[in-house]
């Protein structure tokens, strides 16, 4: 049975995903679906670089503003909901366009992967729940440290300085009973071309250091105080990268210059867990619209033609 085509644009903050999705979806009859975690909360639209109201109307987009900042949308409901969109959208003959990065999301919704319920989801978030505890009060290492007495094969091939990656290997083992490390090779659930956007290093991280002033100039403050008032109610939307940074700085025991330092750090820290992600994770064609915008975006338009030729 053939496979339905979708379209995947991945990369970092500040490479020209936003641009390229609007510009595929107008040349090829599609829809949008937002791949981000952030990007499915209200309020929350400095920090997670949502698409402006002028570029939502230019072509449908999905899975964004749809739950509120107190509200747990985890990757179950991103599976279930997205699988869905694709299907509407295809149903319609048009393309749907997945873009943005969430590596677990991606994943969940590209592969044919079981997540389990949304009591198994529960499970999950309490588990997890444990290990972030166990990290607040320990260190990165000491969290490795314990998936390493557990798996150290998974523990081999993640780092230390990816807790997020840690606790989920934790998590698999808690909640199936098998080693991350020995997990069964997951299928494309579709016919995926998947396209990675980047550019020199140093470059990138000079886009995301400017990428963040431009946010705090347009008001990202402000969006974390709102996310700093739901704190306790929202433990999963407020651990977001552009918010939690300024917690500090709210509680009186930081500076405000020190919080911004710490979000172009961690923008860039995660910028690069982001890349070695998709890397090693998933089927991507590279591609550089930052340097050399014109040959790559000719490169773009011919493997895609010859793709959806196949």
């Amino acid at each position: 049975m053939k496979k339905e085509k979708l379209i995947v644009i991945v990369g970092p903050t500040g490479v020209g995903k936003t641009a390229l999705s609007l510009q595929l979806a107008q040349q090829l009859h599609g829809e949008i679906i937002s791949g981000d975690a952030m990007q499915v909360y209200r309020q929350l639209d400095i920090g997670t670089a949502k698409v402006t109201p002028k570029e939502k109307a230019l072509v449908p987009h999905h899975l964004i503003d749809v739950a509120d900042i107190d509200q747990r949308f985890t990757a179950f409901d991103f599976q279930q909901q997205g699988q869905q969109l694709v299907t509407e959208i295809i149903s319609r003959q048009h393309m749907p366009l997945i873009v943005g990065g969430t590596g677990l999301y991606l994943q969940a919704l590209l592969y044919d992967m079981t997540l389990g319920s949304a009591q198994d989801a529960e499970q999950n978030f309490t588990i997890r729940q444990k290990w972030q505890t166990f990290l607040d009060q320990h260190s990165e290492a000491d969290l490795w440290q314990a998936l390493n007495q557990i798996d150290p094969q998974a523990a081999g091939k993640i780092s230390a300085t990816n807790p997020r990656r840690v606790i989920r290997a934790l998590e698999v083992y808690e909640t199936t009973g098998t080693l991350f490390s020995q997990q069964r090779p997951k299928k494309l659930r579709y016919d995926s071309f998947i396209i990675g956007l980047n550019c020199e290093r140093q470059l990138l991280y000079d886009r995301i250091n400017q990428r963040v002033d431009q946010m705090v100039a347009a008001g990202l403050i402000e969006e974390a105080r709102l996310a700093y008032a739901h704190r306790e109610t929202s433990p999963q939307a407020v651990r977001g990268i552009g918010y939690k940074e300024f917690f500090p700085y709210f509680d009186g025991t930081g500076s405000l210059e020190t919080a911004i330092a710490q979000v172009k750090q961690n923008s860039r820290h995660y910028a690069k867990r982001q890349l070695t992600w998709f890397r090693n994770q998933i089927p991507v064609n590279w591609y550089n619209l930052v340097e050399q915008p014109e040959a790559d975006l000719a490169r773009i338009q011919t493997d895609l033609q010859q793709w959806l030729q196949q």
